[in-house]
Protein backbone atom coordinates (compact mmCIF):
# COMPACT_ATOMS: atom_id res chain seq x y z
CA UNK A 1 0.00 0.00 0.00
CA UNK A 2 2.68 2.48 0.66
CA UNK A 3 4.20 2.04 -3.03
CA UNK A 4 2.28 4.01 -5.73
CA UNK A 5 0.58 0.76 -8.30
CA UNK A 6 1.57 0.87 -11.53
CA UNK A 7 -2.12 1.06 -12.46
CA UNK A 8 -2.29 4.95 -10.21
CA UNK A 9 0.47 6.09 -12.44
CA UNK A 10 -0.97 5.41 -15.48
CA UNK A 11 -4.22 6.37 -14.88
CA UNK A 12 -3.38 9.49 -12.71
CA UNK A 13 -0.41 10.83 -15.61
CA UNK A 14 -3.20 9.51 -18.39
CA UNK A 15 -5.85 11.85 -17.40
CA UNK A 16 -3.56 14.73 -16.69
CA UNK A 17 -2.43 13.93 -20.59
CA UNK A 18 -6.05 13.72 -21.56
CA UNK A 19 -6.94 17.09 -19.84
CA UNK A 20 -4.09 18.53 -21.82
CA UNK A 21 -2.11 19.22 -18.55
CA UNK A 22 0.88 17.29 -19.59
CA UNK A 23 2.49 16.51 -22.74
CA UNK A 24 3.27 13.05 -23.93
CA UNK A 25 6.44 12.67 -22.88
CA UNK A 26 6.48 13.77 -19.13
CA UNK A 27 3.07 11.66 -18.95
CA UNK A 28 5.21 9.01 -20.02
CA UNK A 29 7.93 9.25 -18.02
CA UNK A 30 6.22 9.69 -14.97
CA UNK A 31 4.26 6.18 -15.84
CA UNK A 32 7.30 4.59 -16.24
CA UNK A 33 9.15 5.61 -13.51
CA UNK A 34 11.54 3.36 -12.17
CA UNK A 35 10.78 0.56 -14.71
CA UNK A 36 12.65 0.07 -17.67
CA UNK A 37 10.14 0.23 -20.63
CA UNK A 38 6.21 0.28 -20.49
CA UNK A 39 4.58 -0.85 -23.86
CA UNK A 40 0.88 -1.82 -24.63
CA UNK A 41 -0.44 -4.73 -26.39
CA UNK A 42 -4.10 -5.66 -27.87
CA UNK A 43 -5.13 -1.86 -29.17
CA UNK A 44 -7.31 -2.25 -31.90
CA UNK A 45 -5.79 -1.52 -35.28
CA UNK A 46 -2.14 -2.73 -33.80
CA UNK A 47 -0.78 -5.69 -34.70
CA UNK A 48 2.02 -5.75 -31.86
CA UNK A 49 3.14 -3.46 -28.83
CA UNK A 50 3.22 -0.41 -29.00
CA UNK A 51 4.73 2.53 -26.54
CA UNK A 52 2.87 4.75 -23.79
CA UNK A 53 2.68 7.69 -26.36
CA UNK A 54 1.68 6.18 -28.89
CA UNK A 55 -1.03 4.24 -27.07
CA UNK A 56 -2.62 6.50 -24.97
CA UNK A 57 -2.58 8.65 -28.54
CA UNK A 58 -4.73 6.08 -30.03
CA UNK A 59 -6.85 5.48 -26.74
CA UNK A 60 -7.52 9.19 -27.23
CA UNK A 61 -9.44 8.79 -30.62
CA UNK A 62 -10.93 5.40 -29.76
CA UNK A 63 -12.92 7.93 -27.36
CA UNK A 64 -11.17 7.15 -23.92
CA UNK A 65 -11.74 10.38 -21.93
CA UNK A 66 -10.49 9.25 -18.67
CA UNK A 67 -9.05 6.26 -16.72
CA UNK A 68 -10.44 4.76 -13.55
CA UNK A 69 -7.95 2.44 -11.58
CA UNK A 70 -8.93 -1.54 -9.88
CA UNK A 71 -7.34 -2.67 -6.74
CA UNK A 72 -8.94 -5.99 -6.63
CA UNK A 73 -8.25 -8.85 -4.04
CA UNK A 74 -9.32 -12.26 -3.15
CA UNK A 75 -13.13 -11.65 -2.58
CA UNK A 76 -13.42 -8.17 -2.95
CA UNK A 77 -13.50 -7.22 -6.95
CA UNK A 78 -12.61 -3.64 -5.70
CA UNK A 79 -13.32 -1.16 -9.19
CA UNK A 80 -14.14 -3.81 -11.18
CA UNK A 81 -17.18 -4.46 -13.41
CA UNK A 82 -16.65 -7.55 -15.60
CA UNK A 83 -16.32 -9.32 -17.78
CA UNK A 84 -15.37 -12.57 -16.26
CA UNK A 85 -11.89 -13.04 -18.23
CA UNK A 86 -10.99 -9.01 -17.40
CA UNK A 87 -11.80 -9.25 -13.80
CA UNK A 88 -9.73 -12.77 -13.29
CA UNK A 89 -6.69 -11.14 -14.99
CA UNK A 90 -7.10 -7.61 -13.03
CA UNK A 91 -7.22 -10.07 -9.87
CA UNK A 92 -4.18 -12.16 -11.01
CA UNK A 93 -2.28 -9.04 -11.23
CA UNK A 94 -3.59 -7.37 -8.00
CA UNK A 95 -4.72 -4.17 -9.98
CA UNK A 96 -6.01 -2.80 -13.45
CA UNK A 97 -6.94 0.14 -15.24
CA UNK A 98 -10.12 0.88 -17.47
CA UNK A 99 -11.32 3.55 -19.36
CA UNK A 100 -14.23 5.80 -18.99
CA UNK A 101 -15.51 6.61 -22.63
CA UNK A 102 -14.66 3.41 -24.34
CA UNK A 103 -14.98 -0.36 -23.24
CA UNK A 104 -11.26 -1.23 -22.48
CA UNK A 105 -9.48 -2.49 -19.47
CA UNK A 106 -5.43 -2.85 -19.25
CA UNK A 107 -3.77 -5.24 -17.20
CA UNK A 108 0.06 -5.18 -16.48
CA UNK A 109 2.20 -8.36 -16.68
CA UNK A 110 5.41 -7.64 -15.19
CA UNK A 111 8.66 -9.23 -16.27
CA UNK A 112 12.11 -9.05 -14.78
CA UNK A 113 15.66 -8.76 -16.68
CA UNK A 114 18.90 -8.19 -16.59
CA UNK A 115 22.28 -10.16 -14.78
CA UNK A 116 22.19 -10.39 -11.12
CA UNK A 117 22.24 -6.73 -9.56
CA UNK A 118 21.40 -5.16 -11.81
CA UNK A 119 17.51 -6.59 -12.47
CA UNK A 120 15.20 -4.40 -14.17
CA UNK A 121 11.33 -4.30 -14.72
CA UNK A 122 9.51 -4.29 -17.99
CA UNK A 123 6.24 -3.73 -18.24
CA UNK A 124 3.37 -5.17 -20.62
CA UNK A 125 -0.26 -3.81 -20.35
CA UNK A 126 -2.89 -6.00 -22.23
CA UNK A 127 -5.71 -3.94 -23.63
CA UNK A 128 -9.02 -6.35 -23.32
CA UNK A 129 -13.08 -5.79 -23.58
CA UNK A 130 -14.65 -4.85 -20.04
CA UNK A 131 -18.28 -3.97 -19.65
CA UNK A 132 -19.26 -0.52 -19.24
CA UNK A 133 -21.20 -0.62 -15.68
CA UNK A 134 -20.39 1.17 -12.26
CA UNK A 135 -17.32 -0.04 -10.31
CA UNK A 136 -17.74 -2.11 -7.91
CA UNK A 137 -17.53 -0.85 -3.87
CA UNK A 138 -15.79 2.38 -4.95
CA UNK A 139 -16.75 5.09 -2.49
CA UNK A 140 -17.21 8.46 -3.42
CA UNK A 141 -13.77 11.12 -2.36
CA UNK A 142 -16.05 12.23 0.70
CA UNK A 143 -17.06 8.64 1.61
CA UNK A 144 -13.88 7.56 1.40
CA UNK A 145 -11.91 10.27 3.61
CA UNK A 146 -14.82 9.95 6.38
CA UNK A 147 -13.98 5.90 6.26
CA UNK A 148 -10.66 6.68 6.34
CA UNK A 149 -10.30 8.81 9.57
CA UNK A 150 -12.17 6.11 11.55
CA UNK A 151 -9.64 3.56 10.03
CA UNK A 152 -6.58 5.04 10.89
CA UNK A 153 -8.07 5.24 14.90
CA UNK A 154 -8.70 1.30 14.60
CA UNK A 155 -4.84 1.07 13.13
CA UNK A 156 -3.59 2.54 15.60
CA UNK A 157 -5.82 0.76 18.95
CA UNK A 158 -4.67 -2.24 16.88
CA UNK A 159 -1.36 -1.63 17.04
CA UNK A 160 -0.97 -0.37 20.52
CA UNK A 161 -2.90 -3.81 21.59
CA UNK A 162 -0.79 -5.57 19.98
CA UNK A 163 2.28 -4.35 20.89
CA UNK A 164 3.67 -3.68 17.55
CA UNK A 165 3.07 0.38 17.26
CA UNK A 166 5.94 1.91 15.37
CA UNK A 167 8.57 0.65 17.56
CA UNK A 168 12.05 -1.68 16.59
CA UNK A 169 14.25 -0.52 13.89
CA UNK A 170 11.86 -2.03 10.45
CA UNK A 171 8.83 0.17 11.78
CA UNK A 172 11.50 3.30 12.52
CA UNK A 173 12.74 2.43 9.05
CA UNK A 174 9.25 2.71 7.07
CA UNK A 175 8.01 5.87 9.12
CA UNK A 176 11.41 7.40 8.28
CA UNK A 177 10.68 6.68 4.24
CA UNK A 178 7.16 7.55 4.32
CA UNK A 179 8.44 11.12 6.26
CA UNK A 180 11.16 11.51 3.45
CA UNK A 181 8.62 10.96 0.67
CA UNK A 182 6.30 13.35 1.73
CA UNK A 183 8.76 15.75 2.75
CA UNK A 184 10.39 15.69 -0.97
CA UNK A 185 7.18 18.09 -1.96
CA UNK A 186 6.54 14.92 -3.80
CA UNK A 187 3.34 15.24 -6.61
CA UNK A 188 1.31 12.28 -4.74
CA UNK A 189 -1.32 12.55 -8.03
CA UNK A 190 -0.64 14.33 -11.76
CA UNK A 191 -1.44 17.78 -12.57
CA UNK A 192 -5.42 18.61 -12.35
CA UNK A 193 -6.45 16.46 -9.31
CA UNK A 194 -8.26 18.34 -6.67
CA UNK A 195 -6.61 19.37 -3.61
CA UNK A 196 -9.03 16.56 -1.82
CA UNK A 197 -8.05 13.56 -3.97
CA UNK A 198 -4.49 13.99 -2.66
CA UNK A 199 -5.38 14.64 0.96
CA UNK A 200 -7.32 11.23 0.96
CA UNK A 201 -4.46 9.02 -1.22
CA UNK A 202 -1.81 10.31 1.50
CA UNK A 203 -4.15 9.49 4.10
CA UNK A 204 -4.76 6.11 2.73
CA UNK A 205 -0.83 5.26 2.23
CA UNK A 206 -0.37 6.09 5.79
CA UNK A 207 -3.19 3.84 7.08
CA UNK A 208 -1.72 1.24 4.68
CA UNK A 209 1.79 1.83 6.21
CA UNK A 210 0.10 1.18 9.57
CA UNK A 211 -1.09 -1.83 8.32
CA UNK A 212 2.28 -3.14 6.71
CA UNK A 213 4.15 -2.33 10.17
CA UNK A 214 1.35 -4.53 11.68
CA UNK A 215 1.58 -7.62 9.79
CA UNK A 216 5.59 -7.03 9.05
CA UNK A 217 7.27 -6.08 12.32
CA UNK A 218 7.68 -9.21 14.48
CA UNK A 219 5.23 -10.39 16.20
CA UNK A 220 5.45 -8.10 19.64
CA UNK A 221 3.02 -9.31 21.97
CA UNK A 222 1.27 -11.69 19.71
CA UNK A 223 2.77 -14.57 19.50
CA UNK A 224 0.65 -17.49 19.49
CA UNK A 225 -1.50 -18.73 16.41
CA UNK A 226 -5.07 -17.59 17.88
CA UNK A 227 -3.37 -13.91 18.44
CA UNK A 228 -1.69 -13.95 14.90
CA UNK A 229 -5.50 -14.82 13.46
CA UNK A 230 -7.14 -12.17 15.67
CA UNK A 231 -4.11 -9.55 14.51
CA UNK A 232 -5.47 -10.28 10.65
CA UNK A 233 -9.09 -10.46 11.28
CA UNK A 234 -8.81 -6.98 13.23
CA UNK A 235 -6.34 -5.13 10.32
CA UNK A 236 -8.49 -6.63 7.06
CA UNK A 237 -11.13 -3.99 6.91
CA UNK A 238 -8.71 -1.84 7.74
CA UNK A 239 -6.85 -2.57 5.10
CA UNK A 240 -9.51 -2.64 2.92
CA UNK A 241 -10.69 0.80 3.18
CA UNK A 242 -7.08 2.46 2.61
CA UNK A 243 -7.60 0.14 -0.42
CA UNK A 244 -11.30 1.35 -1.40
CA UNK A 245 -9.64 4.97 -0.65
CA UNK A 246 -6.84 4.35 -2.86
CA UNK A 247 -8.79 3.98 -5.63
CA UNK A 248 -11.45 6.66 -5.06
CA UNK A 249 -8.56 9.37 -4.60
CA UNK A 250 -7.00 7.69 -8.40
CA UNK A 251 -11.08 7.52 -9.56
CA UNK A 252 -11.24 11.64 -8.61
CA UNK A 253 -10.43 12.94 -11.92
CA UNK A 254 -13.11 10.46 -13.74
CA UNK A 255 -15.69 11.28 -10.74
CA UNK A 256 -15.60 15.22 -11.42
CA UNK A 257 -15.83 14.24 -15.27
CA UNK A 258 -19.18 12.47 -14.84
CA UNK A 259 -20.81 15.55 -12.39
CA UNK A 260 -19.67 17.49 -15.52
CA UNK A 261 -16.36 19.68 -13.70
CA UNK A 262 -14.70 19.00 -16.72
Amino acid sequence: MLSEPRSGRLAAWGNALLAGLASPDDAALAIVAEDAVHRVEGLPGESAPVGLTLALGRLRTLGVSGLRVALPAPGHPLGLSGPPEFNARALAAEEAVVCHGAAFGLVPEVYEAGPAGDVHAEVVWHVLAVREAPPADVPSLGEAERELAEALREATEVLSKLDVAGSGPVAEAAIDAYRSRAERGREVLAPGYPPRAVRVLELAQRVGLLVSLAYGNGHGGAVSASEMAARQAALRPVERTARRAQVAAYNAFVEELERGGR
